[in-house]
């Protein structure tokens, strides 16, 4: 078991974000450093870099997630994973899912300072397109590698301007030849930032993640009739948007009524024709539910999917929807969660079980190897957002516990 006074270099990791967040500059303190863009290749480069002067060798596979191997005494063991992602939202945050690369990093630095050895390799590893904002959907490389999305429909994904995500990748050089999921993993842990408000809510240092959530995407369409705002009388109006709000509240009220183990929301919106002067003929909108208990993330989705007809009919509007993204919510590895709980406690810091709120990379891995999460606080829980911001302090904590905690996974070599 690892001595408690193993710690990682504060410093270093805080200047290892300080100088990624150079890449990929966004407008207003953060990064715009999307999947596959000619920043993320910057990005991949200099973190490369990083890791062969740490001693470690690369593969990458055909989805052109990154895998960076520090040998262990006993090579043919299983290793032990640490991951997260280098992309970013356009207008994304320094940490998101950078502090989990970085800190993997730090923890080999901090190994190799120590001149410690473990029996099992480390990997640490970048997750392709993690956030899906310029190919949809989310996690797609993580999803490929875990066998839930297919490689061809991946490949497929366009971005707003056309662009596939195979053909990216063929253009940025990041198409390994590796077949994704050909590997073994004995354990994987991600560590994260919370992107929610709780753990500085609650004053904790370390949040130790039991379980995801679960999401379901509806897409629904109200279509109406587009008329003269002006001359068209009140009660002749068949007005999508009214069914929008109302569907909103919908929503609304459905998650209100599963507190404290559910969240909803209407998100991404299009209205057509989008006037001044004409009313709402259509509108196009996705509903966000989500929930870390499955009967409940299910109950919400049918629920809604029940109700929202009539609704918009009383209108005298259309309403149809389909499922166009879901994943069931995940359950930690019991063993990783008490070990990640056991480091926290042997460091001395303040830590509570708590479950992500939003999707990860963990959540994909989690279905064919024991995954665990690792979360610090961000300030007022802001994240996708250039003003997400967290502390050195924070940082260290968490990486500290993901260095104890992958040190007993891996084994100590005495």
């Amino acid at each position: 078991m690892p001595a408690a006074n193993m710690r990682i270099d504060s410093d270093r990791l805080w200047d290892s974000l300080e100088q990624m967040a150079q890449i990929g500059p966004g407008i207003a303190g953060g990064n715009n450093r999307q999947a596959l863009t000619d920043a993320d290749t910057e990005g991949r480069r200099l973190f490369q870099g990083w890791c062969e002067d740490a001693g470690m060798t690369m593969r990458v596979d055909q989805m052109g997630n990154m895998f960076f191997r520090h040998e262990g005494t006993e090579p043919d063991l299983d290793p032990v994973y640490i991951g997260s992602h280098l992309d970013t939202q356009p207008t994304g945050g320094r940490y998101d899912g950078v502090l989990g690369v970085l800190a993997g990093l730090e923890v080999i630095r901090a190994i190799r300072d120590m001149g410690l050895r473990t029996r099992r390799p480390i990997v640490v590893t970048n997750w392709t397109n993690e956030e899906g904002t310029r190919f949809a959907p989310a996690m797609l490389a993580s999803g490929v590698f875990a066998g839930v999305i297919d490689q061809d429909f991946a490949y497929a994904r366009k971005d707003a301007k056309g662009a596939s995500f195979g053909d990216e990748l063929a253009r940025t050089g990041w198409r390994g030849d590796e077949v994704p999921g050909d590997r073994r993993i004995h354990a994987m842990f991600e560590y994260h930032i919370e992107q929610g408000p709780i753990l500085e809510a609650e004053g904790q240092q370390i949040g130790v993640v039991t379980h995801g959530q679960g999401l379901r995407w509806i897409e629904c369409t109200v279509t109406g009739k587009g008329q003269h705002t002006g001359s068209t009388p009140m009660r002749m109006r068949r007005n999508a948007g009214r069914g929008l709000a109302q569907l909103t509240e919908l929503a609304h009220e459905i998650a209100m009524r599963h507190q404290p183990n559910a969240v909803g929301a209407i998100g991404h919106i299009d209205i057509f024709p989008n006037s001044r002067n004409i009313i709402v003929e259509k509108a196009v909108f996705t509903v966000d539910f989500r929930s870390h208990l499955l009967p409940v993330l299910l109950a919400m989705t049918e629920e809604f999917m029940a109700r929202a007809p009539a609704i918009c009919a009383d209108l005298g509007c259309e309403f149809d929807s389909q499922i166009v993204g879901q994943f069931d919510p995940p359950a930690f590895d019991p063993a990783l969660v008490k070990t990640v709980r056991a480091a926290a406690e042997r460091l001395g810091y303040r830590h509570m079980d708590i479950v992500s709120g939003a999707g990860h990379d963990a959540c994909w891995i989690n279905k064919v190897a024991p995954t665990v999460m690792i979360m610090c606080p961000c300030v007022d829980g802001l994240s996708h957002n250039e003003a997400e911001e967290i502390s050195p302090e924070w940082a260290a904590a968490g990486a500290d516990v993901l260095l104890n905690a992958v040190l007993e996974t891996a084994g100590v070599q005495a």
